[in-house]
């Protein structure tokens, strides 16, 4: 990560985001740890950034309704790269991850994610054969913050679970039905066989 767009994280709330929001006409959604605290309605622990998922096909009007901010790509991803994310300019995969500030003085506040669509169907970028209906991709809050499905967020925090991770499994692991747990428990064997998180998913005598 180059000199000068290194920089501390100071994350925006859901609440600041769904003000910035507030006349996108494409579905977003809260993700990371904090979809997890809006699923549960309390706080669970500190965090060092907020993620706010977005459809890529999406992503020109994401990049409209920012269009004052300072944002950077992740290029190649997790490589600790940015670059700045030009006006006009389509992402392809693999990139898909967005750093977000105000000014280029401000703290980063939001990491966009794009993920990917076929139709009506949301595809993971993860795996193309786990897939989901995108009006069963979120749920929104009683004020109106949308946020990722907990299933589904806890799906992207499996691969390589951390010690938060397991704090927001526990936390929201007794408000998944059956059919949620069946799918994440199907969709995690997918890209981490054998987790441990799937046998307490699956009902006794599934295995």
């Amino acid at each position: 990560m180059s000199a000068e767009v290194r920089g501390e994280w100071v994350p925006d709330r859901p609440e600041d985001v769904a003000a910035v929001f507030a006349e996108a006409d494409f579905p977003w959604w809260i993700a990371g740890g904090y979809a997890i605290e809006l699923a549960v309605g309390r706080e669970l622990r500190a965090h060092g950034d907020l993620d706010v998922l977005v459809l890529r096909r999406d992503q020109a009007l994401v990049r409209g309704l920012l269009a004052g901010w300072d944002l950077y790509v992740a290029d190649p991803p997790g490589q600790g790269e940015l670059r700045p994310w030009c006006p006009g300019e389509v992402l392809r995969p693999p990139l898909h991850d967005i750093w977000c500030r105000r000014t280029p003085e401000a703290p980063w506040s939001v990491q966009l994610m794009l993920d990917e669509a076929e139709g009506t169907r949301w595809v993971s970028r993860r795996d193309p054969a786990i897939r989901l209906p995108i009006d069963r991709l979120g749920r929104t809050t009683e004020p109106g913050i949308p946020y990722l499905a907990p299933e589904v967020q806890l799906f992207y925090k499996a691969k390589a679970t951390r010690d938060k991770d397991e704090t927001d499994f526990e936390a929201v692991l007794p408000l998944l039905d059956a059919p949620a747990r069946a799918w994440l428990a199907d969709a995690v064997e997918v890209v981490a066989p054998g987790h441990p998180w799937i046998r307490r998913l699956l009902p006794a005598g599934r295995t």
